[in-house]
């Protein structure tokens, strides 16, 4: 196959930095077990599911009893496949220069870049190729997405929590869309949107959203209910439980 007709190559950028305190004490949140494998391990596994990806950069802990170092000892002790490589590379304080530090680590060649959560432990294969395809078809930046379930307010916050707050505005429910990741960007305009868009306080928690600021256009791809995000211990039950059924219906 001549080098024209070869797909761009496309990497991952999986922040795994986060300390998840909604989750409780213990480990970071993406070394947290589900099933008895870490959650970061069940989302690089998630990501090189996909023909598509040769390359996953998975963004350690800057600083602490984990790190980079044993991050990638992590990695090394469970099996990918063998068609995807992966690097490991210190974070940040933020997730918005996480991610810019994993994209930093992203060879020249590479073209298509997904950016995904760690937390996200179970997206499944389909959405990771739907997005890589709609990027690879012109789209500048691409998130999976479900249609938003419950009605939603708009509220003005309350100075104390728990407090009652004021309602300012219900969105129409139609319009609205929960985003998930993988979110596939052209690497050019995602460069551009982290060197552009200015940290600010706790730093962007969407790189969809820095895209939008630059003016550039982002578009939707059908999420799945499955790449939902482990957050709160409820979600922990959750995804134990997606598990259950994958290895009772496929021996996953």
């Amino acid at each position: 196959m001549t080098d024209e007709a070869r797909p761009p190559r496309t990497a991952v950028v999986i922040p795994a930095a986060g300390r998840g305190v909604r989750l409780g004490p213990g480990a970071p949140k993406a070394l947290r077990a589900l099933n008895g494998t870490p959650m970061l391990i069940h989302a690089v596994r998630a990501m090189a599911a996909s023909r598509a990806v040769s390359l996953v950069v998975v963004v350690a802990p800057p600083d602490g009893a984990v790190g980079a170092a044993e991050v990638k000892n992590l990695l090394d002790t469970h099996a990918l496949p063998e068609r995807t490589d992966y690097v490991v590379v210190p974070g940040g304080e933020t997730r918005q220069e996480s991610v810019r530090l994993g994209l930093a680590a992203v060879p020249d060649d590479v073209s298509v870049v997904l950016v995904h959560d760690a937390a996200r432990p179970l997206v499944p294969v389909d959405t990771v190729d739907a997005v890589v395809e709609a990027v690879r078809d012109g789209a500048v930046a691409v998130v999976p997405a479900l249609p938003v379930a419950d009605t939603v307010k708009e509220v003005e916050p309350a100075e104390e929590p728990g407090a009652p707050e004021q309602v300012v505005a219900t969105p129409v429910r139609a319009r609205l869309r929960a985003v998930q990741t993988p979110q596939g960007f052209d690497r050019d305009t995602l460069v551009n949107a982290h060197a552009t868009v200015a940290l600010t306080g706790e730093g962007a928690t969407d790189d969809a959203g820095m895209v939008e600021k630059l003016g550039a256009p982002v578009v939707v791809v059908p999420g799945h209910e499955e790449a939902f995000k482990v957050t709160r211990p409820l979600d922990l039950v959750l995804a134990e439980a997606v598990l259950a059924r994958r290895r009772a219906n496929d021996g996953f």
